[in-house]
């Protein structure tokens, strides 16, 4: 089904691999396209519970291809909107937890696709890097939205502003990446073990939990504390609910359904 990317699907996860390789997993236009085909995919397949992102070979994202750019002679806006944007909202707006297992370098838009995601796991070898300042542009593809909201604005300019690469061990220090790991059989190991754990999870409220604290920056208190509520109506109706509190006073694991 697809040319750039591997899509494999194992019960209640899937897992999507950037291969290129060759070219550091560096974005085409088949592969945007493709990756925004597959995470409707995982948007629309109920059986998927848990999505896993990561690359193949030595990177995980280069960004752009640079021998693949503008091929369509599109404006940097009708670029990005069309290329880019629809894929970040893709995966920040999907009701389901998004692990990236970053396996090498994470660099301009490879590193706004890592910052999309949910949960960050890193190899020690890592690195990740705001490159666009080096041609003389602006952070995209999301990186202006994430980045202060996790390592904090002066942090954000400090990295946008010099495109200093980061290790990820000060990644972990700034809140960029949730854990490191020190081979990439480790990586895999440890990205699949959480993938498998939220997908056990009661996915409806993870998506629930998505939706609100991206909503929490941009509204008041009041403003919030109306939307848990709304939200929180939602959640006490599902099945994984009552699955929670029964499985509570039985004394028993839970089995979630994420219906």
């Amino acid at each position: 089904m697809f040319n750039t990317i591997l899509f494999e699907k194992s019960g209640n996860v899937l897992k999507i691999t950037l291969n290129r390789p060759e070219v550091y997993n560096a974005f085409n236009t088949e592969m945007l396209s493709e990756l925004k085909g597959a995470f409707k995919q995982a948007s629309e397949d109920s059986e998927v519970r848990c999505v896993v992102l990561t690359g193949a070979g030595k990177a995980f994202c280069s960004g752009q291809d640079l021998k693949d750019f503008n091929e369509k002679k599109l404006t940097f806006k009708e670029a990005l909107e069309q290329k880019y944007n629809p894929l970040i909202k893709q995966i920040a707006y999907l009701a389901k937890p998004v692990i990236c297992a970053v396996n090498g370098v994470a660099a301009g838009a490879g590193m706004s696709l890592a910052l999309a995601c949910d949960y960050r796991i890193a190899v020690e070898s890592a690195l990740f890097t705001e490159v666009f300042i080096n041609i003389g542009l602006v952070p995209d593809s999301g990186s202006s939205f994430f980045l202060p909201r996790i390592s904090g604005i002066a942090k954000a300019f400090e990295l946008c502003s010099t495109g200093e690469k980061i290790t990820a061990v000060q990644a972990k220090e700034i809140g960029l990446i949730n854990k490191i790991v020190y081979s990439p059989k480790l990586l895999m190991k440890s990205a699949e073990i959480k993938a498998k754990r939220f997908a056990s999870s009661p996915t409806v409220a993870i998506g629930l939990i998505k939706k609100i604290l991206n909503k929490s920056f941009e509204n008041n208190l009041e403003e919030i504390l109306t939307e848990e509520s709304r939200v929180q109506e939602t959640a006490g109706n599902t099945f994984d609910f009552s699955e929670g509190i029964n499985s509570f006073l039985e004394k028993r694991k839970p089995e979630f359904k994420g219906k």
